[in-house]
């Protein structure tokens, strides 16, 4: 008889946010099948925890392309129960069992309430890790140009200390990860910004661009348009660089915006506004289904009224993989159709709530 051959799976921790735990194990999973035929164990879901863990017979899966994952560890070990009295020693074992060492240390808690309660006590405890670490040699972080491309090492804390908690510990590529703890890039609320939704574009510059394509991307002088703009969030993102913004929305402007020299102000419906000519920028964040905000963007990179784009997709209640696939999916086949070179990137981001967040520009090819 052939003896029977076992395939080992690779455990993936992936945060989200809480509610999309559900979504960002489904993603992953059908990444993975599009990789090569899938092997993997029903993924370990807990509604509302803001993690999922999923495992597969894939030995990479890539952050870039995953919407909803907001980091991508790979998971080593779990301590189901960690001792009240001594956490370090557990902890300190089961990273003894990892190889290498590492360019960091990232001591991490879910994105709910418990998870700020937890951070109090991640505070107090990263130092005593670090400083233990260091002393066997396995933490680099102090020795320059060494640790570009070493591991991260993430301790993931879920639970309350009040009652069980647990401890993943997990290993991230710096070249295939969020680059920030807990994989949130967050942002202060500007005093003269109209709204809090100017928190998403600025966080989506942030994720989507580096600081040689922000400097390229978005310079002074350029001349942009904001669909729904009313009342001003994104709009102030733009003027504050130096952006020229045609603000489209019938609603009002507010603040600083409603008499800026760099606004001018149409009260039009969005989806019937056309520019007379091409414009550097469209930036939109209307409240609509997905497939008619999709639709919208097609038409205006398929016409060449601009050349980068951000959008927001709201999310139906149901079906959100699908309905983005839909919705992501027609924008490629339109520019496919086209000949139009392009780059998109789409996330769920920190600061959108029921939505996400696409980054599309045009490329030289």
């Amino acid at each position: 008889m052939r003896a029977m051959q076992t395939t080992t799976l690779t455990h993936w921790l992936l945060y989200c946010r809480p509610g999309f735990e559900q979504d960002c194990a489904q993603e992953a999973l059908r990444q993975a099948r599009q990789q090569r035929p899938i092997l993997a164990e029903q993924p370990a879901i807990i509604a509302d925890s803001g993690y999922v863990v999923v495992a597969l017979n894939q030995q990479s899966l890539c952050y870039r392309e995953l919407i909803f994952a907001r980091q991508l560890i790979r998971l080593h070990h779990t301590i189901a129960a960690l001792p009240e009295r001594d956490r370090l020693t557990p902890i300190l074992a089961a990273v003894a069992a990892l190889p290498g060492s590492f360019g960091a240390l990232w001591l991490e808690v879910p994105d709910t309430n418990d998870g700020k309660l937890l951070s109090t006590f991640t505070r107090r405890f990263q130092p005593l890790l670090e400083s233990a670490l260091r002393e066997q040699g396995r933490l680099q972080d102090d020795i320059p140009n060494t640790n570009q491309h070493l591991p991260r090492l993430h301790i993931f804390f879920a639970g309350n200390f009040s009652g069980k908690s647990s401890a993943l510990i997990g290993t991230s590529d710096p070249r295939n990860s969020a680059a920030t703890i807990m994989g949130i890039v967050r942002q202060s609320m500007p005093a003269e910004a109209p709204s809090r939704s100017t928190l998403k574009l600025a966080e989506a510059i942030e994720v989507f661009m580096d600081r040689s394509e922000q400097t390229r991307l978005l310079r002074q002088g350029m001349q942009a348009v904001d669909l729904g703009a009313a009342p001003g969030g994104w709009t102030w993102q733009l003027v504050k660089r130096g952006i020229r913004v045609t603000a489209v929305d019938n609603g009002p402007m507010k603040g600083v915006l409603a008499k800026h020299p760099l606004v001018e102000h149409l009260k039009q419906d969005g989806f019937k506004y056309a520019p007379r000519k091409t414009v550097d920028w469209l930036v939109c964040d209307m409240v609509e289904k997905p497939s008619k905000v999709a639709k919208l963007i097609e038409e205006w990179f398929a016409a060449g009224w601009c050349k980068h784009a951000i959008f927001n997709l709201k999310l139906p209640m149901k079906q959100r993989v699908v309905a983005l696939d839909s919705a992501l999916g027609g924008i490629r086949t339109r520019l496919d159709e086209e000949g139009i070179n392009y780059k998109m990137i789409a996330k769920q981001l920190y600061h959108d709530r029921e939505e996400i967040t696409v980054f599309l520009t045009k490329t030289k090819g």
